[in-house]
């Protein structure tokens, strides 16, 4: 559309609404192809709305807002292309730009999902994080939010992405992969929707309405509708955490005796196998393990840039190489990578240190994950034999945290209705694990899940979704986890 001509009808159309979008129509967004278009938004009640978009600029849409305030107008299929614009005429006028048609994506699940390609993810494709530029590709990042009350009919944030270095660090890794084959192969725009939440389980999901299939789960969701409940509840889960955290804090021996410091001395030590602990002679106890491993470092790292991998451990660690802080995760399920400066490494013998905080009799380190020390051009190996001592042993296990935002329904209500009105080809889904402890209702679950969205969409689109492959060890026998 000539943007002098969209200039002039914003100009000339005296209207006294102040129009409002939502978060997902705007600049840079990627519109369905194949199907009507409903636009949407807020004004005054009782005023006229009119819509022009670039495809045919000469055609204008007028609608008056209802006593809500609420307004929609349908644009007639587009075919994939642009870039396009749009003109929103009101007592403010709304000019967007660099819209493209094509196909929509709503990408869903846990953190399978969500997982965003900055994370876990930037060493394997180091390359393509740094070179992507695909403008065809865009991406809209839904925030995390749970609402019990009701169905929302916005989003906080969030705004149209393209697959570019300084935006694909947000994108879904799974959303960016499967677009980048679909563009490949069809050469038409792809927009991802990205609404995932790790640890999230799939009644969260499921609309108020179709939870009636599921009497507990809707009871449930009923309860945490009350705000000072959700409040009790935070408040005493942080303290009860805070509590445990100071007491074994204050019992480790580690803390109390500096276990990190290089000229400790650990000969009365334990020496155990890593990955491999823990090993029917060192069963672990919730509360604090330390390790010690003494390498030696050639000259040729030395004043070098390196970087330190140290598997997955079970659940929070922080790591020290001679005496000095390298780096912690909080959790269990992220792989350990910690990047040095060139201060770190100096020639000679060097003590690395992992201080675990285990929440239960779980502690361990995966396998088949990295353990070593890197630079440009050497590395030292890192798994094999360390040196291991209990710092503390808790009391009883952490206290475990109550997961509101993953109650029934909430994620529906903030991160799906909102996005209703959007017209997409389809949904991609991960998910499960949250799941696998309760097995036999996930089929009918999902049965809910997808008729519940086709029917907020009125569209019965595809809806694709992965399978857990490798998840939990393999048993002989059928188990239910």
């Amino acid at each position: 559309m000539p943007k002098l001509f969209l200039l002039l009808f914003l100009v000339n159309t005296q209207l006294r609404a102040e129009v409002k979008l939502p978060r997902l129509i705007g600049n840079g967004m990627v519109l369905q192809q194949g199907i009507p278009l409903k636009i949407w938004g807020w004004a005054s009640p009782g005023e006229k709305v009119s819509v022009v978009f670039s495809s045919d600029f000469k055609k204008i849409y007028s609608v008056l807002t209802n006593e809500k305030g609420e307004w929609s107008v349908t644009l007639p299929k587009q075919k994939a292309g642009g870039p396009y614009s749009m003109g929103i005429a009101g007592e403010n006028n709304i000019f967007l730009e660099n819209i493209l048609v094509g196909d929509v994506w709503l990408c869903s699940g846990q953190s399978n999902m969500e997982q965003p390609m900055s994370a876990r993810l930037k060493y394997k494709y180091a390359e393509e994080i740094a070179t992507v530029s695909n403008n065809n590709i865009r991406h809209f990042l839904v925030p995390d939010k749970y609402h019990f009350k009701a169905a929302q009919t916005d989003v906080e944030s969030g705004s149209w992405k393209a697959a570019t270095p300084p935006n694909i660090a947000e994108f879904t890794a799974v959303g960016y992969f499967f677009a980048k084959e679909l563009y490949a192969k069809y050469k038409v725009p792809v927009g991802l929707i990205n609404a995932a939440l790790g640890g999230s389980p799939a009644e969260a999901w499921i609309s108020e309405e179709s939870l009636k299939k599921f009497p507990d789960y809707l009871a449930e969701m009923q309860k945490w509708k009350e705000d000072k409940l959700i409040g009790e509840t935070e408040s005493r889960d942080r303290a009860a955490t805070s509590t445990w955290v100071n007491e074994i804090n204050r019992a480790d021996e580690g803390i109390k005796n500096n276990w990190k410091a290089v000229s400790l001395d650990d000969t009365d030590w334990k020496l155990i196998a890593i990955p491999n602990w823990p090993g029917t002679a060192s069963k672990p106890l919730a509360g604090v393990h330390w390790f010690r491993k003494e390498i030696m470092i050639p000259v040729s790292m030395t004043g070098k840039a390196a970087k330190i991998e140290l598997g997955r451990m079970t659940d929070a660690d922080s790591v020290f190489i001679n005496g000095r802080f390298a780096g912690t995760t909080t959790y269990q399920y992220p792989a350990r990578r910690y990047e040095l400066d060139k201060s770190f490494l100096k020639e000679g013998k060097s003590v690395i240190v992992i201080r675990l905080v285990s929440n239960s009799n779980n502690a361990g380190f995966g396998p088949a994950k990295p353990y070593e020390l890197t630079t440009t051009n050497d590395t030292i190996r890192l798994a094999g034999d360390w040196k291991y001592k209990q710092g503390a042993v808790a009391a009883k296990n952490a206290p475990a945290t109550t997961p509101i935002r993953n109650k029934p329904g909430g994620l529906h209500n903030a991160m799906i209705a909102p996005l209703t009105n959007y017209a997409i080809k389809g949904a991609i889904w991960y998910q499960g694990e949250t799941n696998a402890n309760y097995p036999d209702n996930y089929r009918f679950i999902m049965e809910t899940l997808i008729g519940d969205w086709r029917n907020k969409w009125q569209n019965n689109f595809p809806f694709l979704f992965v399978q857990l492959p490798n998840y939990m060890q393999a048993k002989h026998d059928p188990q239910l986890n």
